[in-house]
């Protein structure tokens, strides 16, 4: 099962900052039931335990920097503890899954319904790999009905979906990243997108780049924008290996309130 993650997302194309692949478990051992998840967290591991899985397939690294312990005096040690006591592999994939052709910026772009798919920035010149993705919609939309069909199409999260920039825009030409995305701003500006949708942005950063008539933004859950990525593994998957997978729907983004002045839109 490690081999056929690797050869999916091959694990020496992830940053080299990054900790991929095999986490936990021994390669010899049967998969038959893997659960897809963004976050490899406590609610995430009992939901595993309680699907009776042999691995986790993770997004987000558990142990992305350096440790010298795992005993289970934190959240990070209990996990490992957990999934060996259960039996549960774990495997990663990040940014390898982020530049993949298809990978996550693919299934984010599939969830707004956007055609013609190119990457925002791509791994070389002309390659159909890379960080993010830009496409363009069935139709116009203005900034706010594109705010308004995002929050409808991604899943659903306190956080909510936000835009910054004129609401009346006219929409068109898209660009999106799953995850943080405010590095890839200029690339956003560069490919003549008319928005640009992702997750975590900075004031500073966002300010700026709208100052300098960049396109509008739309800033939405950094879990929103990934989770549609599990489907499309878990398709895979299940097509090509014929092994039984579930989607996580816990929603593992921090944000658990989010209020307004009454009366006042959020």
């Amino acid at each position: 099962m490690a081999a056929a993650l690797d050869a999916r997302y091959p694990p020496e194309t992830a940053e080299s900052w990054d900790r991929v692949g095999l986490v936990l478990g021994r390669p010899e051992r049967t998969v038959q039931r893997a659960l897809l998840v963004v976050d490899c967290v406590p609610e995430t591991i009992a939901e595993a335990i309680a699907a009776d899985a042999q691995l986790i397939i993770a997004h987000h690294p558990l142990l992305l920097r350096g440790v010298s312990s795992v005993a289970p005096t934190n959240h990070k040690g209990r996990a490992v503890h957990d999934l060996i006591e259960a039996g549960i592999a774990l495997y990663v994939a990040h940014t390898n899954a982020d530049i993949a052709d298809p990978g996550v910026s693919d299934a984010l772009a599939q969830r707004l319904e956007l055609t013609g798919l190119r990457p925002l920035h791509p791994s070389a010149p002309g390659a159909s790999t890379g960080v993010g993705r830009v496409g363009n919609l069935h139709g116009v939309m203005t900034l706010a009905e594109f705010t308004a069909h995002a929050a409808d199409r991604l899943p659903e999260t306190v956080w909510g979906v936000r835009a910054a920039g004129d609401p009346d825009r006219t929409v068109i030409t898209v660009a999106v990243s799953g995850g943080a995305g405010d590095s890839y701003l200029a690339d956003a500006t560069a490919a003549g997108a008319d928005v640009y949708l992702t997750s975590d942005l900075r004031h500073h950063p966002a300010s700026e780049h709208l100052a300098d008539h960049g396109p509008a933004l739309v800033d939405a859950a950094h879990w929103a924008t990934e989770r549609p990525w599990l489907d499309l593994v878990a398709d895979a998957l299940r097509t090509d290996l014929g092994l039984d997978t579930i989607v996580s729907d816990v929603v593992t983004d921090p944000w658990t309130l989010h209020a307004s002045r009454s009366g006042l839109p959020r």
